[in-house]
């Protein structure tokens, strides 16, 4: 599903914005991009990430192997009062099923994680876990996936998580949270991967945004 500009709306990942709304820090999806190579403006941190296309849609993929984890970073280096978007897609193969999703910060920052082996999706502070939800994934389906940080008060922070389906509207409330006394890290958006099921994972529509104090 791509941004398609209609009748002075747009529509980006099921939800409808003002055609005033502000310009994002950075948006990809691909479509512009040459098949078989990664962008150049993102910086991929480990694994053979690569354009491809299906149909009429293109997409950034992760190969089904090595089976470790990757991520790859874009957009400008920001540290609170922002937010990533990203539609990504994985397939399972028999038990097992690839750990996906996106990140702000950098390297060590906050990440929203959908594990399908666990049935759930994960708000993590670097590699430590500090809230989850069940999440029933579907093998193949595109899910859309949300990241914010934004400073409420001073000394405070609210790290919150949306997912919803490809063709499903975006949830109006947060659905996984964190409230955080440390001040985040100033970082690049990421992208993220662990394809345990030995299939590839497909990444689209990347976009981060600066929110409203």
């Amino acid at each position: 599903m791509k941004t398609i500009l209609l009748c002075g709306l747009l529509s980006f990942g099921g939800a409808v914005l003002a055609a005033d709304a502000p310009k994002p820090l950075y948006e990809n999806n691909f479509e512009k991009a040459e098949v078989g190579k990664a962008p150049e403006d993102l910086m991929i941190l480990g694994g053979e990430f690569v354009v491809k296309r299906e149909g009429t849609n293109q997409f950034l993929e992760l190969p089904g192997a090595p089976l470790d984890s990757f991520a790859a970073q874009f957009g400008p280096a920001v540290k609170t009062n922002v937010a990533v978007v990203a539609r990504i897609s994985g397939t399972s193969k028999g038990r097992r099923a690839p750990t996906f999703g996106v990140g702000l910060g950098g390297v060590s920052g906050w990440k929203l994680q959908a594990s399908p082996g666990k049935k759930a999706v994960e708000l993590l502070k670097d590699q430590e876990i500090k809230a989850t939800m069940s999440h029933d994934w579907k093998s193949g389906a595109w899910l859309q996936m949300r990241l914010e940080i934004r400073q409420v008060k001073a000394g405070v922070w609210k790290i919150e998580g949306k997912v919803w389906a490809q063709g499903e509207v975006e949830p109006k409330a947060a659905q996984i949270m964190f409230d955080e006394t440390e001040e985040p890290t100033q970082g690049r958006a990421s992208i993220l991967g662990s394809p345990i099921a030995g299939t590839p994972i497909w990444f689209d529509d990347l976009r981060v945004e600066a929110l409203a104090n």
